[in-house]
């Protein structure tokens, strides 16, 4: 009976050798396969993040091989260094360049005679186009025409002065120590029946000294949208104080847009 129990357990250990014999054969067998099963994973891991962030990053795009040209390794690559390095002081012709849009800046018409104080009504200003400049833009009778229609940028600066050359000037004192000098932009839309609109109003009431030199100036700029056939004028109160010079009294317009 001993006998017979030790020959169970020699035929259970020689047993267990075998399987563990076998499960080495085996698991040295599949090793290789699992490292490259790992590797190839880790390869697409690696080739997957790099594709995303090229993408995001704005190198990567979509091209089809079928129909794009084939050209140099070279050529491809030196590309956008030669488009960096191009010179963008260059200037470049365009459809809306400065020079296209309408513009007109004009001066004071300087020969004029305005009724003198005691007048209440407000006067519309006549300008020197033949001193001034217009591009696509008319003029008639004080009035800035528009010949296209867009959103335009209107200015407008009057300067006001009154002055004696002293007791021998035969021209008799006038009474300026309450002087209202207030200048308005007018809009007439063609759309509404030529009906002319406010624009833009400044001024100030001013105290001046009939036996000094007295100067005022007036200035406002705004942008409004104005349709093919609108005018604009400019109409001041005590014309007749207006400063002669252009560099002083002036009026215009520029198109910045549709």
């Amino acid at each position: 009976m001993a006998a017979t129990h030790s020959e169970y357990r020699g035929f259970m250990r020689s047993g267990d050798a075998e399987t563990g014999t076998q499960r080495l054969h085996t698991d040295s067998a599949h090793r290789p396969l699992l490292f490259g099963t790992l590797a190839v994973m880790g390869l697409l891991q690696v080739a997957s993040s790099v594709a995303i962030l090229l993408h995001l990053t704005g190198y990567l795009q979509e091209v089809d091989l079928s129909t794009a040209p084939r050209r140099p390794i070279e050529e491809v690559q030196t590309e956008p260094v030669l488009d960096a390095l191009r010179d963008t002081r260059k200037p470049r012709r365009c459809k809306n360049s400065k020079e296209n849009l309408p513009s007109a800046h004009l001066p004071i018409r300087t020969r004029q005679e305005y009724p003198k104080k005691g007048e209440p009504k407000a006067i519309t200003i006549d300008w020197d186009e033949v001193q001034g400049h217009r591009h696509r833009m008319g003029y008639q009778k004080g009035k800035l025409l528009v010949m296209e229609s867009g959103f335009y940028y209107v200015y407008a600066k009057t300067c006001f002065r009154y002055y004696r050359h002293g007791p021998e000037d035969p021209a008799p004192p006038v009474d300026v120590s309450n002087t209202q000098l207030i200048q308005y932009v007018y809009h007439e839309n063609i759309r509404q029946n030529s009906k002319a609109a406010l624009l833009m109003k400044t001024g100030s009431t001013m105290r001046w000294n009939d036996t000094s030199y007295n100067m005022y100036c007036a200035q406002q700029g705004r942008g409004v949208r104005l349709a093919e056939g609108d005018a604009l004028f400019v109409n001041v109160s005590n014309a007749w104080m207006l400063d002669p010079e252009g560099e002083g009294t002036y009026f215009g317009a520029i198109k910045l847009g549709n």
